[in-house]
């Protein structure tokens, strides 16, 4: 028995999560060939989705992390973006991919688009795993997309409640939340 059996109920299973990743990947190949890719993982909740869809990419990539924050510990956004933790290579010129984990407000996303967008790439997209359209006060273009899902507050595979539940190997709904 796991640590989360008791508090996590499944809501996309890991067979689903990998078919998707691979889907996913091989669009992105298709996409981007013969360019030379950088993946923008957000930390810390789409590294898990980041790694695993670098790896079902095949093209020469880089990958960058980029950590923001509008969560202070809750489970409502704060409405304030801040950068915690910055890229380490200039951007200018480049095909920037941003790999998020959930995009609900959208505020999170407008932010690093108008950020990264200052920093002249070549294109810039989107790819997420989840969207909750239901939580929507900004419209984004989202580019790439895994799952749409219902407005619940969602943890497993990098996404986290106060820091814990980022290794549960699905997409799960707290119980009693």
């Amino acid at each position: 028995m796991s640590f989360y059996d008791a508090q996590v109920e499944v809501m996309i299973d890991t067979a689903t999560l990998a078919a998707k990743v691979r889907e996913l990947g091989a669009q992105i190949t298709k996409d981007y060939q013969g360019k030379e890719l950088t993946l923008i993982a957000i930390m810390k909740g789409s590294l898990f989705f980041a790694m695993d869809l670098a790896r079902a990419i095949d093209l020469p990539l880089k990958v960058e992390v980029l950590g923001v924050t509008s969560y202070q510990g809750g489970t409502e956004t704060t409405g304030e973006v801040r950068i915690t933790s910055d890229v380490t290579k200039p951007m200018a010129g480049k095909h920037l991919l941003v790999v998020e984990d959930i995009i609900d407000t959208g505020l999170t996303m407008k932010f690093l688009l108008e950020n990264l967008g200052a920093r002249h790439p070549a294109s810039l997209k989107i790819c997420t795993l989840l969207e909750k359209p239901a939580r929507a006060r900004t419209k984004v273009p989202i580019d790439y997309k895994g799952f749409v899902i219902d407005d619940k507050f969602v943890v497993g595979y990098g996404l986290d409640f106060d820091e814990i539940y980022r290794n549960v190997p699905f997409i799960g709904v707290m119980k009693g939340k």
